[in-house]
């Protein structure tokens, strides 16, 4: 695979944060990075001086340093900003964060020679992974104390992830015949300022939440024929006059899934019932409208991720080296804040449809689900989890980037907390993924029990995959692991594909 600093996607984000694919530096971005480089030195030789080159950084950039200091400037830069604490990203987003930061330097716009982006994909190359404290950035002048954690790896210092944990890097680089990275003027600086950190693990988070708009979908097709709900709220009749494109695309997935009718809708075809409750009913216009959020969140990641974040940025063409504020964290902020509300409202509706499956007011069904009530309780405390995590979510929706705070004697003094908001979001799809599994045992253990009636097609399917490993419960077991089972084949991909087997791509 190729880095050309102009084409990272949430797919590509997600594959290299997994796999060792072989990554090189595209010879267009090397050309681009050679001629700001070319421009940059040629600007200090003639005695300019440019903010981080040849002056200190933030409220010292007054500052002007000595020539045979500037080296030591960049080092004194990284050793000083490690200053992260907390528990470290995990492995997968150390990947994603290191992909991006090389991508944004591949653009050209940073001044710093092609061997720092070489040295960064050697380390991806060879899954060489600083460890990067996840707590200590406030999401502007870059992710500044994560980033440095990053680079301090780079030049072969801090630590790395060994076999069984944190190891020193110099003696992991000594022991795999890796030289350190030589900083040069400018690329210590170049190296921690950027919103890296936030978009990796924003964008790590919206491909599962991505997955997760498909599975709710699923699980609330499952849960509708369990209630035996109508189909009718899902005719395109309607969509076609309110069309968002996430209703639209929703209420095309629940019909896909649902079918025009099946054996348990037929059963209840002259029933009483006019509407069903809003968490059946509103389907379309909820899902959807995480759906679109999601993607709008997601264009912006996008841009994000193959943008020019430093400060000052070069451009050689033009002949300018301009001071800016492009490494400010607030578009990248605001998208992670409110995708985290809306996946909290996924969960929410989610649980809503639990709160139905056990409650015997509202369907033929036991109480808690549970075949013989009172001896035992079924499905009872599954329903309270769920309304637990629920209820986390919302504390986690308070949006990070409401807040703010002066930073660098004041010389910083509006920041976006758009890490904060990215570690918060990674919490709720985290619980969502747990409430949907929770509504999958609900919902299948309430199919189990209109046996012998079948589902729709691809209701149908969900059932049969998660009941060969989640057998009816007749009887109390411990239903934790169970949700954690559902769970793994939610994470694995394995449940939703074999839906979209049956029934075609889902639309988010």
């Amino acid at each position: 695979m190729e880095l050309n600093g102009l084409d990272a996607s949430l797919t590509s984000v997600h594959k290299i944060s997994l796999s060792g694919e072989s990554i090189t530096l595209a010879k267009t971005a090397r050309d681009e990075m050679v001629k700001s480089r070319n421009y940059i030195e040629a600007a200090v030789a003639d005695g300019a001086v440019i903010y981080g080159v040849n002056t200190g950084f933030g409220a010292l950039s007054s500052v002007r340093i000595a020539e045979k200091d500037i080296i030591d400037l960049q080092k004194n830069l990284i050793r000083s900003h490690s200053a992260g604490v907390g528990l470290p990203f995990s492995r997968q987003e150390t990947r994603a964060i290191m992909y991006l930061r090389a991508n944004a330097l591949a653009r050209g716009h940073s001044g710093v020679r092609p061997e720092v982006v070489e040295k960064i994909l050697e380390f991806l190359n060879n899954d060489i992974l600083p460890i990067i404290p996840s707590q200590g950035s406030v999401g502007a002048s870059g992710d500044l104390a994560p980033l440095a954690h990053l680079a301090l790896a780079l030049i072969g210092e801090g630590e790395v992830w060994g076999e069984s944990g944190p190891i020193d890097t110099e003696k992991l680089l000594q022991k795999e015949s890796i030289k350190p990275l030589e900083l040069k003027s400018k690329e210590g600086l170049s190296l921690i300022n950027g919103c890296q950190v936030m978009t990796a693990v924003g964008m790590l988070a919206a491909y599962r939440a991505q997955k997760l708009c498909a599975l709710a979908d699923i699980s609330g097709a499952m849960s509708l024929e369990a209630l035996r709900g109508s189909r009718g709220p899902f005719d395109p009749e309607i969509s076609k006059n309110r069309p968002h494109p996430g209703e639209k695309k929703t209420a095309r997935n629940l019909i896909r899934l649902l079918g025009e009718e099946s054996e348990i809708s037929k059963s209840h075809l002259d029933c009483e019932k006019v509407q069903d409750a809003y968490s059946l009913r509103c389907m379309p216009a909820v899902h959807g409208a995480v759906k679109d959020t999601l993607r709008h969140a997601v264009d912006t990641l996008t841009i994000e991720a193959n943008s020019s974040t430093d400060n000052p940025l070069v451009f050689s063409e033009s002949k300018k080296v301009l001071s800016c504020g492009n490494f400010h964290g607030e578009p990248v902020a605001f998208q992670l804040d409110f995708l985290a509300i809306a996946m909290g409202a996924l969960g929410n509706i989610s649980q809503c449809r639990v709160s139905r499956l056990i409650n015997p007011a509202f369907s033929d069904l036991p109480a808690f689900l549970a075949p013989n009530g009172g001896l035992n309780s079924g499905l009872m405390v599954v329903e309270v989890a769920a309304a637990s995590l629920v209820s986390e979510n919302k504390i986690y929706s308070h949006p990070a980037s409401a807040d703010s705070i002066a930073t660098s004697v004041d010389k910083e003094d509006h920041v976006s907390m758009g890490t904060i908001a990215a570690r918060k979001l990674n919490n709720v799809v985290e619980n969502v993924a747990n409430i949907i599994s929770m509504e999958m045992l609900a919902s299948t253990q309430a199919l189990s029990l209109l046996k012998p009636l079948t589902a729709a097609a691809g209701v149908k399917v969900a059932y049969e995959f998660l009941s060969k490993k989640i057998p009816r419960a007749d009887k109390d077991r411990f239903f934790a692991r169970d949700i954690k089972l559902i769970k793994s084949m939610l994470d694995s991909e394995a449940l939703l594909a074999a839906v979209e087997n049956i029934v075609g791509e889902l639309e988010w």
